[in-house]
């Protein structure tokens, strides 16, 4: 059985769908009742990552285990070690863990504390595991939804400076595979796009998408920082800002880890951009 956090997320979504299409036994897990999007057929349980005693009935017998961290639960909460050692007890052999770039770029970064400390619980666990690293999301861009469907306006700022962002859906393939294959134990996987691309040309691809024309309005970092507070942690934006305009080279850095991985070149942005043409209409 293979236990997934963060189910109902870009990520656990798909990773869910795709351990159930090879026939894997799976239970999503959320902390809501029973989401829509979880199909009839699936496993669910209603469960907070962040109180490993509520995951415990949830791991009982698990084989696998896929850590998401959501929200809040990456800036505070319990010692990492009580989540590890709950799976350990309930006969979890496999953990992958979703990290972040960030934390083999910016080791120091206050920001990724706690992901850090995750990690190291991980490695030192002494189950088999994997770590998956992924640049900034294609998906960031939904952030955009709103301005483009009422203006047609993307408002960014840094609009040419260029990152190699990663379409989620590889990331959830990443981690199936790691989850159900072998060949993955002790592993770090830096997951990046095939592509650097700025924000002035996903924006383009966006238009490309929708088949009109979107307008980018640059913003300053002040600017920037005051949209991201409505929706992101204070301790979080700065940071966040510093990759997006000043990225470090390893930051630009394409990695062939979801090629080697999944046998297959990352997608690019501009699928990503088609396949979600839907949420900018």
């Amino acid at each position: 059985m293979i236990v997934v956090t963060g189910a109902t997320g870009n990520i656990g979504r798909t990773l869910v769908l795709l351990l159930a299409d090879a026939d894997k036994d799976v239970v999503a897990v959320s902390r809501r009742p029973r989401p829509d999007a979880i199909p009839a057929g699936i496993g669910h349980a209603s469960a907070d990552i962040g109180d490993s005693a509520s995951m415990r009935p949830v791991l009982e017998g698990a084989d696998a285990f896929f850590i998401l961290l959501g929200g809040e639960l990456n800036a505070h909460g319990e010692n990492p070690d009580a989540l590890l050692e709950v799976a350990l007890e309930a006969g979890v052999k496999r953990i992958v863990l979703l990290s972040s770039q960030l934390n083999s770029t910016r080791p120091t970064a206050p920001s990724h504390a706690r992901l850090r400390a995750f990690e190291a619980a991980v490695r030192a666990s002494g189950a088999d595991f994997t770590i998956l690293r992924p640049s900034g999301f294609a998906s960031n861009a939904y952030a955009w939804a709103e301005s483009i469907r009422t203006k047609r306006t993307v408002y960014a700022p840094f609009a040419d400076v260029a990152l190699p962002v990663v379409d989620p859906a590889d990331i959830a393939a990443v981690a199936a595979a790691a989850l159900h294959e072998d060949g993955h134990e002790g592993r770090t996987y830096e997951l990046t796009g095939p592509e650097v691309i700025s924000p002035r040309a996903q924006a383009t691809a966006l238009s490309r998408a929708l088949g009109e024309a979107i307008t980018l309005v640059e913003l300053s970092r002040e600017q920037a920082h005051a949209q991201m507070a409505q929706f992101m942690p204070a301790e979080v934006i700065d940071g966040t800002l510093d990759v997006l305009g000043f990225p470090l080279p390893a930051e630009q850095v394409i990695s062939p880890d979801v090629a080697n991985v999944l046998h297959r070149p990352a997608r690019p942005f501009g699928e990503w951009a088609a396949a979600n043409v839907a949420a900018f209409q």
